[in-house]
């Protein structure tokens, strides 16, 4: 008997042991993943979840992250720094805290505190109104007023030595010493007026550049306008001024000490920067980048021509600020189409630069941070990195996907950064920039991210929690984790299936994996088998798809795994 001659099946293996992170665009490489959930690169070229979080802390409303010694935050109207309550009285709503040497500075609230010293700590603004009789008059530096001197537009016939005489003849008008042993009147080149009234000095210090407002009269009015104060007691502040004669009022006045408005506060070089397109305190509209005088982010408007003064200039471009960052040294200023980085090191010798370019998306301000001295934002077009010369785009593994409204931090080699797509649902991705991939851990909405002391803390929306990536504090549970592959089967024209899968893991004892499988794209998930792990060792799983034009494998635990290999068996078929 003859037995028919039977070919054999044609048949090849592909071997996927280097997992490439997310990418989800409609084509993807071996290695890469569609959809993930959880997983990390830091076992790269292996897959595995992503560590346990750690939870910090357990506020009612946490409201900003700053690295100091220790972690510091906002909790409602009070300051945490080392698990330490100061109460401040702040408003409610999202802060931004920025560090200045001991200091935190507390924005949009405007306040302070020291961290070395908590008792030192209050608000950047201050203002007074007098109450009851306010009195001006000629004054020496250091707010000795000026006795028995000549008022008149001719000088004295007979005057003695060191005697003092007010030039009327010229405007404006000139105090002027005798000396007996020239023989002549010499002007005193600057002069000051006293301005004295009931607590009218308490509130500020030597050097403050303040506003001046409600000197009433011709011989005052020049006054109603910004000053430096060179002396100060509890009940007068020194001027630099000219007055003919002692002169009071009960019209009340205002001294005040002001910070602009600003959209966006950052430091650099010991100053507060800042910038504002909108409304300024006075109600005009500004587009303006500010510092403030060196060394002191109380003062903004201290004008003496020297290098230690504080800067405002105005900048030609249109459009809101989206952002802003030191980096490298430099202050840098964020429109959506722009960039503004101020050059140089003193107020005389600054200069802004205009780089035409993909600034940061409007909301994405929180977005900015720094990885190996590279910057990274969130631009309209997607993720950017910026290293001083322009910037360039690294997110087109999100595919056709748009985000908004990101918030971003940094620990190591990783970016991580929480966004918004178009459907409200959030998302926390996560960039290797070592290795140059994307993995998407869950649907964190985080407010506020910050690294310190090796470890990256943000806070939970959501779940009102200050938590951490690498697990400081209390340690969350077993995480779940999900990896789906993109589409298996397209790759070639002839009539080729894949015949079985194989994947080698390895498990902790207690961890339990889901296989599931996406033929054909229609929409349902099949499972096919389920494995828990009973000791540290590795499986092989062989998995026997149906015949089908393509599928899509799903891969999901909860607890340790490491998936080592996928390896495909591919099958040739026959044209029916």
């Amino acid at each position: 008997m003859k037995l028919p001659i039977l070919s054999e099946i044609e048949s090849s293996r592909e071997m996927i042991d280097v997992f490439g992170g997310y990418n989800h665009n409609l084509r993807i490489s071996n290695g890469e993943f569609y959809n993930m959930k959880n997983l990390s690169s830091s076992d790269y070229p292996v897959l595995s979840p992503r560590k346990r979080r750690g939870i910090y802390a357990t506020p009612e409303k946490p409201q900003g992250l700053l690295a100091k010694d220790s972690l510091c935050y906002v909790d409602g109207e009070n300051f945490i720094i080392n698990g330490k309550t100061i109460p401040l009285g702040l408003t409610d709503g999202d802060k931004t805290l920025i560090s200045m040497g001991a200091y935190v500075i507390i924005m949009p609230d405007k306040k302070y505190i020291n961290t070395t010293d908590t008792s030192d700590c209050g608000s950047i603004e201050s203002k007074v109104t007098s109450t009851g009789t306010v009195t001006f008059s000629l004054c020496r530096i250091d707010g000795d007023t000026y006795e028995n001197y000549t008022i008149s537009s001719s000088a004295p016939r007979y005057p003695a030595n060191l005697a003092l005489w007010l030039d009327t003849s010229s405007v404006p008008h000139t105090l002027k010493q005798y000396s007996t042993t020239n023989a002549v009147w010499t002007a005193i080149a600057t002069t000051y007026i006293k301005i004295s009234a009931t607590g009218i000095g308490k509130s500020f210090s030597e050097n403050d550049g303040v506003s001046i407002s409600g000197c009433v009269g011709d011989a005052v009015a020049d006054l109603n306008s910004t000053a430096i104060i060179w002396a100060r007691g509890d009940d007068y502040i020194v001027v630099t001024g000219v007055l003919d004669k002692v002169t009071t009022q009960t019209a009340p006045i205002t001294i005040a000490r002001q910070m602009p408005n600003m959209d966006f506060v950052i430091e650099s070089g010991n100053r507060l920067w800042g910038c504002r397109y909108g409304a300024s305190v006075g109600g005009v509209t500004v587009n303006e980048i500010y510092a403030s005088k060196l060394g002191d982010f109380k003062n903004w408007n201290s004008f003496l021509g020297i290098s230690t003064d504080s800067y405002a200039a105005t900048v030609g471009t249109d459009g809101e600020f989206t952002g802003a960052v030191t980096h490298l040294g430099y202050p840098i200023f964020f429109k959506e189409n722009c960039m503004h980085k101020v050059y140089g090191n003193y107020p005389s010798n600054y200069q802004i630069q205009t780089t035409t370019c993909r600034g940061v998306q409007k909301g994405c301000e929180r977005s900015l941070a720094t990885v190996n001295e590279v910057l990274y934002y969130k631009a309209r077009s997607g993720v950017c990195i910026y290293d001083g010369s322009l910037p360039t785009e690294i997110s087109s593994a999100f595919g056709e996907e748009a985000y908004g409204n990101a918030v971003a931090g940094s620990l190591g080699n990783k970016y991580y950064i929480s966004m918004q797509d178009t459907d409200r649902l959030w998302h926390l991705f996560v960039y290797d920039a070592k290795r140059g991939m994307w993995h998407r851990e869950d649907d964190t909405q985080a407010t506020a991210f910050c690294s310190c002391n090796g470890d990256l803390y943000f806070i939970d929306y959501a779940d009102k929690l200050i938590k951490s990536v690498n697990g400081s504090g209390v340690s969350e549970g077993d995480v779940h984790w999900m990896a789906e592959t993109g589409i298996i089967g397209t790759d070639s024209p002839d009539k080729k299936y894949v015949s079985r899968i194989d994947v080698r893991l390895s498990l902790t004892v207690g961890t339990r994996v889901h296989f599931n499988v996406q033929y054909d794209s229609d929409g349902g998930w099949e499972h096919l088998f389920t494995m828990t792990g009973t000791s540290l060792r590795s499986f092989a799983v062989p998995i026997r798809p149906r015949r089908c034009d393509h599928l899509r494998l799903r891969i999901e635990g909860d607890g340790e795994a490491k998936i080592y290999s996928i390896c495909k068996t591919i099958e040739q078929g026959s044209d029916m």
